[in-house]
């Protein structure tokens, strides 16, 4: 075997075992079970402390107990959030290096853009069309929504800063990070996905001798996050369980009731989506839905829990390449840049919650307003950083855009973080579909001999 393929497999072999000891145990060591009984678990403990249902404390020691209990999700947040930058740009990088072709990254470039856009517009369609017809914005009482406003719930909560009043020129040219230290200090994982992909395609042109010190220090890089992954993975269920227990006992239970229907709307649209993803890796990936939705259900569930896709990253990859026999340079490129771009269930989400609000307010959306808001959408969820409430800033400026007070959403805040942990899910799980439809259109399983897909 000539040298340059042994080193291949060789780095290969170091990557996918760093994979299967920072994620193995999720299954091994039942993690799913014990975040779901987790999250049971905070549910019932927050509304027997939340002083709007049970009320075994006065409100200031029951959110006290709160923020206590939340302490594990917050480090548990804060340690994924520390590493997502340098897991983020080592996978692109490595993903494009090792496909070792302009040519691949061509054919896979020119059909993966189209695809996230075209699902994303399928996702925010579904959202307008089921919130045109069941409108749950009717059924809210204006002297809730009233109160709601008047409590200040939103205040300190929506930063106003967060998307610059650029034209679309600016926009493109924005897109290059000029400062990469100002890029990764601002979160700006557009610019830092697209630097990556840059510095990639530059590390494939350059003799391979030349490049093989970057190479091996981004194989570093991903290994050393993945294995502060495996750390914080330690955490999930208690995070879980404090994270839900904490919100449970902040809105109780007639916040949910006042807002249900708009929370079932936001599920069923998310729940179509679902479905367009079984109807999607049946006929482009010409695979089982059944056996893919089992291979990834683990997945699913660390990305609801963390409502975090970037969060999520390396298990998805993980998913991907060990469970979907996804190639690794497919896995590794579209699953990070899916992150960041492919943001189906978050564009759903800002859909239908932008016009259950103009249903409250009374603003009329006419057809030519509802195509906009559509476009509008797809463009605010393209960049959108991959962490847990950022919705919220996203959806604050497309409600600005439609004439909505930013103070209607006091309404949804308090049930924003169980919907986030929902679309979430639907945001992972396009990414996976996406991997595997891409897999399949530019080449199928492995070269040199691919084993069955494990499911």
């Amino acid at each position: 075997m000539p040298a340059a393929r042994k080193a291949k497999k060789t780095r290969q072999s170091l990557r996918g075992q760093s994979m299967r000891e920072s994620t193995g145990f999720m299954v091994e060591k039942t993690l799913w079970l014990r975040i779901l009984t987790g999250m049971a678990l905070g549910v019932m403990v927050g509304l027997i402390f939340s002083p709007e249902a049970v009320g075994l404390w006065d409100k200031e020691d029951a959110y006290s107990f709160g923020e206590w209990v939340a302490l594990p999700g917050i480090i548990f947040l804060g340690l994924i959030q520390m590493i997502i930058v340098p897991l983020v740009v080592c996978s692109i990088i490595l993903g494009i290096a090792e496909s070792h072709s302009l040519e691949f990254l061509k054919r896979m470039g020119t059909r993966l853009i189209p695809y996230f856009l075209l699902t994303t517009a399928i996702s925010i369609t579904i959202g307008l069309a089921i919130v045109t017809f069941v409108k749950p914005g009717l059924a809210i009482d204006q002297t809730i929504t009233q109160a709601a406003i008047a409590s200040g719930a939103v205040e300190g909560r929506i930063p106003g800063t967060t998307f610059e009043d650029l034209t679309i020129p600016q926009r493109i040219a924005n897109l290059i990070p000029a400062n990469p230290a100002k890029a990764q200090l601002n979160r700006d994982m557009l610019q830092i996905v697209i630097a990556s992909i840059l510095i990639g395609i530059a590390l494939i042109t350059i003799p391979a001798g030349t490049g093989k010190p970057f190479r091996d220090l981004c194989m570093a890089g991903q290994v050393l996050s993945m294995k502060i992954v495996s750390w914080a993975m330690i955490l999930a269920p208690y995070a879980v369980f404090g994270l839900l227990c904490n919100i449970t006992i902040r809105i109780g239970l007639d916040a949910l009731f006042s807002v249900g229907l708009y929370m079932l709307t936001v599920l069923a649209g998310l729940a179509c989506m679902l479905g367009v993803y079984a109807f999607l890796i049946t006929v482009l990936g010409k695979r089982n839905p059944l056996a893919f939705f089992a291979g990834i259900r683990e997945v699913q569930l660390l990305a609801f829990s963390t409502s975090s896709s970037a969060a999520t990253m390396p298990f998805s990859i993980q998913a991907a390449e060990e469970r979907l026999d996804v190639r690794p340079e497919v896995s590794r490129f579209v699953v990070p840049l899916g992150a960041t771009v492919n943001m189906d269930g978050t564009a759903l989400y800002q859909a239908v919650a932008a016009v259950f609000l103009c249903q409250v307010f009374g603003v009329d959306l006419s057809m030519g307003e509802m195509v906009l808001l559509l476009l509008t959408t797809v463009g605010a969820s393209i960049g959108t950083p991959a962490t847990p409430g950022v919705g919220l800033v996203v959806l604050a400026t497309i409600l600005t855009g439609i004439g909505v007070p930013a103070e209607g959403l006091a309404l949804i805040i308090g049930v924003d973080r169980i919907l986030d942990m929902c679309r979430t899910a639907v945001n992972v799980t396009g990414d996976l579909t996406a991997s595997v439809i891409m897999n399949r259109w530019l080449g199928g399983a492995h070269e040199e001999g691919a084993a069955p897909a494990k499911v």
